[in-house]
């Protein structure tokens, strides 16, 4: 699987550094340590959550208003995104990330790290994002109704996955 290296502005990255990494879930009842928690945080989607999935593959969960990056440690992921939950499953799940750019393909890590948690989810992404960095600007762009064109400076953007493999 491919490891997904962190792409975000560097003040977030140095932000991130000594803040608490996300809260590792293993198995449902590490789960639902962590719902209890942040049940507070509820909205009419659910309990929104951010998460990555380690390159060891173990699915890590923080408030939503969290960056990736502080999830992950600092560390590279194999999956990026937001997470909505009931009180036992996963309802609703992205591959939402600007600070990582994953891949819709990075599906598999999700699920298979949600599965070994014994965690009930939709089996997909429920929303997928394209991501792609502008060669001309630089600029990190999430690609809306297949729209391949810098949101800063109207470069056409590559139409394959283009940030850096770790």
């Amino acid at each position: 699987m491919r490891h997904y290296a962190y792409v975000g502005p560097a003040h977030i990255r140095a932000a991130a550094i000594g803040a608490q990494s996300g809260f590792e879930v293993l198995t449902t009842a590490d789960l639902a340590r962590w719902l209890a928690a942040n049940a507070s945080e509820r909205e009419a989607a659910g309990i929104p959550a951010t998460f990555v999935v380690s390159t060891a593959g173990t699915l890590r969960l923080a408030n939503r208003r969290s960056e990736h990056i502080a999830c992950a440690a600092g560390e590279a992921v194999l999956a990026a995104g937001e997470m909505f939950f009931d009180d036992k499953r996963v309802i609703a799940v992205s591959n939402l990330s600007t600070g990582y750019c994953p891949e819709p393909a990075s599906w598999p890590a999700v699920a298979d790290a949600l599965d070994r948690a014994g965690i009930p989810h939709p089996g997909r992404f429920t929303s997928a994002f394209l991501f792609r960095r502008c060669p001309t600007c630089g600029e990190r762009n999430v690609i809306k109704d297949d729209y391949f064109v810098c949101v800063v400076c109207d470069a056409d953007l590559p139409a394959e996955w283009n940030f850096s493999v770790r």
